[in-house]
Formats: C-alpha cells, sequence, structure tokens
C-alpha cells in the first residue's frame, strides 16, 4: 500500500515554532496545526503525533538564526527534512499581512508544489571549521576598527607617520609619541592596546585554523586549492567552509552564480541593460575570492612560497594551477588595456578563478 504524503511547515523562533500541515494532492487540504516549543523534544512530540503507518512526513523550515539542529534531529530519525532559502521564497506583491501562522502554512503549500528553494546543509564538522573562520574574519575587523580609531585620533592632533603602518618600527615610534594632555595619553595608550589585543586574537585564531585544517575531512580540496596563486590557506579554508562541496555545483558558471559574481541584468524586449555584479549568495567566500584576485595584477610566475605550497600536489593540479595564472594574469592586462576600472577587473578575474577552484575541487577527491 502506497503511503499518502504529508508536507510540514515549521516557522521556527528562538522559543516557539508554529507547525502548519499540507495534505499531498493538488487540492490537499493546507491547515494550521498550532504552536509548540521551540526545543528539539517538543518537536519530536509533534513528530510522534503526527506519524503513522500510512503517511509519510516532509518537514520543511526556513534558513535562520536557529541553525541547523532540526534539520539534522530530524533526518537522524529517518525523516524527509528541507531547509529553505527565505530570500527565495515566492510571494505576493499586494499580501500585507504576516504572521507565524501564515507563513507556516505557505511553507507547507509551497513545499508541496516543489516551488521553494532548499539550501545546502553543511556537515557538523564543516560548520565548526567555518564557525572558526568568520571567528578569524571578525578579529580582523576589530583589527582594522582599532586601526583606524587611532590613526583617526593622530591625523586630528596633526601627527604623522611618514613610513608603513603597523611594523615593529612603526609600534616603536607609537610608543615615543607623547600626547598634549594626560587625557589624550590615555585614550592613545588605550587605543594602542586593542590594536595588539586584537592582532594576538587574530594570531590565535589563524594558529588554531593551521592546526585543525589538515584532520579536516576535506583537507585534501584545502590543500589542493592552494596550488593557485593567491589562495592561502586561509582563503582555501574559508572558501571550502563556506561553501561545502564544491562539486556539487554541475557546471562552475552555477557557482560563479551562486558566489554572486555574475553581472546584474535588466532587460525587456529590445532593450539589454547589465548592471554591477549581484552580490547574492555567501559573501564571505566572495571577499575572499576577490582578495585572490589580486595576485593577478603582476605577471605569471611561479613563486618560492608557490612551488612550497605545491610540494606534494598532483601534476595534473599544479597544470591547472599554471593554466589559471597565464590566463588570470594575461586577462588583467587586458582589462586594463581597454580602459577598465581596476576593481571591474579584479571582480572578473575572481569569478574566473571560481571556476579554476571547480575544477581543481572536481579532480580532488576528498573523504566522506
Amino acid at each position: 500500500m502506497k503511503k499518502s504524503i504529508t508536507f510540514v511547515g515549521l516557522d521556527v523562533h528562538k522559543n516557539s515554532i508554529a507547525v502548519a500541515v499540507a495534505e499531498s494532492g493538488r487540492n490537499g487540504e493546507v491547515r494550521n496545526y498550532g504552536v509548540i516549543g521551540g526545543e528539539i523534544d517538543d518537536l519530536l512530540r509533534l513528530v510522534k503525533q503526527l506519524s503513522s503507518s500510512d503517511k509519510e512526513l516532509h518537514f520543511v523550515y526556513e534558513a535562520g538564526p536557529c541553525g541547523y539542529d532540526i534539520f539534522r534531529s530530524l533526518t537522524a530519525k529517518g525523516f524527509d527534512c528541507k531547509v529553505c532559502s527565505p530570500a527565495h521564497i515566492p510571494k505576493r506583491a499586494a499580501d500585507r499581512i504576516k504572521t507565524d501562522r501564515r507563513d507556516a502554512m505557505v511553507l507547507a503549500r509551497l513545499h508541496r508544489a516543489g516551488e521553494l528553494t532548499y539550501v545546502f546543509v553543511p556537515h557538523a564538522d564543516d560548520e565548526a571549521m567555518r564557525d572558526l573562520t568568520r571567528a578569524r574574519e571578525d578579529a580582523k575587523k576589530a583589527q582594522r576598527v582599532a586601526q583606524q580609531q587611532l590613526s583617526g585620533m593622530l591625523l586630528r592632533l596633526g601627527l604623522r607617520y611618514p613610513k608603513h603602518n603597523w611594523t615593529r618600527q612603526h609600534f616603536f615610534g607609537l610608543a615615543d609619541q607623547k600626547m598634549a594632555t594626560p587625557g589624550q595619553q590615555v585614550v592613545y595608550q588605550e587605543y594602542i592596546n586593542a590594536i595588539k589585543e586584537t592582532t594576538l586574537r587574530v594570531e590565535r585564531l589563524t594558529k588554531q585554523i593551521e592546526g585543525l585544517a589538515p584532520s579536516w575531512r576535506m583537507a585534501p580540496v584545502v590543500n589542493a586549492l592552494q596550488a593557485l596563486r593567491g589562495v592561502s590557506l586561509i582563503v582555501a579554508t574559508t572558501m571550502i567552509a563556506e561553501i561545502g562541496d564544491l562539486t556539487r555545483f554541475e557546471h562552475p558558471k552555477l557557482l560563479m552564480g551562486y558566489l554572486g559574481l555574475v553581472p546584474s541584468e535588466h532587460s525587456s524586449g529590445e532593450k539589454k541593460k547589465r548592471g554591477s555584479i549581484t552580490k547574492t549568495g555567501n559573501g564571505h567566500a566572495r571577499r575572499v575570492l576577490i582578495e585572490a584576485g589580486h595576485a593577478y595584477r603582476h605577471p605569471a610566475r611561479v613563486t618560492q612560497l608557490l612551488l612550497k605550497r605545491q610540494d606534494g600536489i598532483s601534476k595534473e593540479v599544479t597544470e591547472i594551477a599554471w593554466k589559471c595564472q597565464v590566463r588570470l594574469c594575461g586577462r588583467f592586462r587586458r582589462f586594463l588595456a581597454k580602459g577598465k576600472n581596476s576593481n571591474t577587473a579584479i571582480t572578473a578575474i575572481a569569478r574566473e578563478l571560481a571556476a579554476f577552484m571547480w575544477d581543481i575541487a572536481n579532480k580532488t577527491p576528498i573523504t566522506v
């Protein structure tokens, strides 16, 4: 006997979950089931109430701050569960009423119709590495803010340091600087301490990434990506931690679109208009790709640092890396010769760099 399918929409919040149920069939009933607590135990009690021998349950909820605990708990119990993208949920322009009950019913109905866009749910260890790379990114932001605050104070007081900033010699010079008043001296020293504290935090997190990356299941891909120019351990780890398995994209153009590196377009009839990149998808991965793209401003060559990173990498991957260098360095020069802005050129380089990463990932086996 074929089981009937019941689609369950969950509007998840910190302390509550609104539940709606849509029966299978195009004209099946969509009804509000009620509100339960936000704990996993509350959800498992709901599952027990909805389960029956002739019914198959399919769950869906929006990606959000509550993470993937619900997905992992339900899939561990053998239930089908999907996590959908909130930005891609179809909405009517005239609909001006939004409640948890309605949101849950919309999720259940659209899940039944197959009109939702589902997100990729990372493995637990992939998510842990992603938390580590994002913590380092937050520390770098805090470091930059602290440096800007001190620079702003010195500029306001007419004090300028003639050489490269934030080097050891720069800090020696800052230590000899005296402010006009005791209050300014305290503020000045606090800014210096903040820079040193954030710098140490960045160093600690960097060492953690360097120590944990070799034992990560995605380590073979991370190592292979470092054969590319501009792709350091931090860039490779961030890219894979944010995107996951690059081979899940059937074509590199899909990866480029996912990263928001493709041009936006607003065309109608004979009118065609393309604008800046869409900037959709994962901004963390897009940022490190743009950073890596700056390395291709210079002529193609294999440096000692790159040779060291390529040690132990297969010949096939190193050949892809060299092909990438020759192509992207040449493209950057041609962009500038055409009068293109350097930032526009770097963005185009980053887009193609993602394609080369995809190619390398497809030639590098990983342990599932």
